[in-house]
């Protein structure tokens, strides 16, 4: 596959953001079809989390109100609270939209959008955590922290609620990922598994890290302080980040270093969309097993 192509041939993100929610949903609706038909064992569990809904809003708080529940936050109070924010709050909408379509074109693992709709804990955790923040931002906070410790506790992602995420973010795999309170991720990022955005243990305010628009973080890197990720840099996976990182850099190491000193590099694809972790390696280091 030529570098840059799409891997699958849906059409390009429509001008119009209800258009492009109404064509996500009814993939989603057409795919939980099929798969109640060859999967009979599952046609109760499709129906009532996916096709007895009229909107992406409604399934996606059904199934975070039954996800994140317990015997004293109850399914129905939570299916309330995110199905209200959703609903007036436009954004969220075209927020999960989109993080939907990231996890579909950049994980070859994902099958399809209701398997991400269903299954993903990274792009679960991330839509509540939205609605979290959304709390955060209304001064309910004892109630975005209970939400916060759910998706921990359930997720095993835990995101500050004070934390700002953009739009089409991938957590792939999603296990481990902590994410500090004062952290902001742009858009189209992808994060693997183990990504810590901390602060440094000395510093209050403003103290974590700022992950620019497109940048790819590998698994088990962690970013400490209020350091600054640019657009498009790519963090290879077990890296320590200290200092800031220039855009279309490579960091790699622990403490990292660039690749490819301290000019912006010339990587011809967006890190964040391509999720090319290793092409790297070649112009780093002749090191062979």
């Amino acid at each position: 596959m030529p570098a840059g192509e799409p891997r699958y041939p849906w059409p390009a993100l429509t001008a119009d953001p209800d258009e492009e929610a109404s064509w996500v949903w009814a993939e989603i609706k057409a795919e939980a079809r099929r798969d109640a038909e060859s999967e009979p064992a599952l046609a109760s569990y499709l129906y009532s989390t996916i096709l007895c809904h009229s909107t992406l809003d409604r399934s996606l708080s059904f199934h975070l109100g039954n996800k994140l529940c317990s015997s004293t936050l109850l399914s129905t109070l939570l299916y309330d609270l995110f199905l209200n924010t959703f609903s007036v709050d436009p954004d969220l909408r075209l927020a999960a939209v989109a993080d939907l379509r990231a996890a579909r074109s950049r994980d070859p693992a994902c099958v399809s959008f209701s398997h991400c709709l269903l299954n993903y804990k990274g792009f679960l955790a991330c839509q509540a955590h939205r609605v979290a923040h959304k709390l955060w931002t209304q001064s309910r906070r004892p109630l975005a922290l209970a939400l916060q410790s759910r998706i921990s506790d359930v997720f095993a992602v835990d995101i500050h609620p004070g934390a700002k995420l953009g739009k089409g973010i991938l957590f792939d795999h999603a296990t481990g990922v902590v994410v500090g309170e004062t952290a902001v991720i742009g858009n189209n990022v992808s994060i693997l598994h183990h990504v810590t955005l901390g602060g440094t243990g000395k510093a209050g305010g403003d103290r974590h890290p700022k992950i620019a628009d497109g940048v790819l973080i590998g698994a088990g890197a962690t970013i400490l302080g209020n350091v600054k990720i640019g657009a498009e840099a790519k963090i290879g996976a077990g890296s320590v980040v200290l200092i800031d990182v220039p855009p279309r850099a490579t960091a790699v190491g622990n403490p990292a270093r660039l690749v490819e000193g301290k000019e912006a590099s010339k990587l011809e694809e967006c890190p964040g969309m391509s999720m090319d972790h290793t092409s790297f390696i070649s112009d780093w280091s002749d090191y062979t097993i």
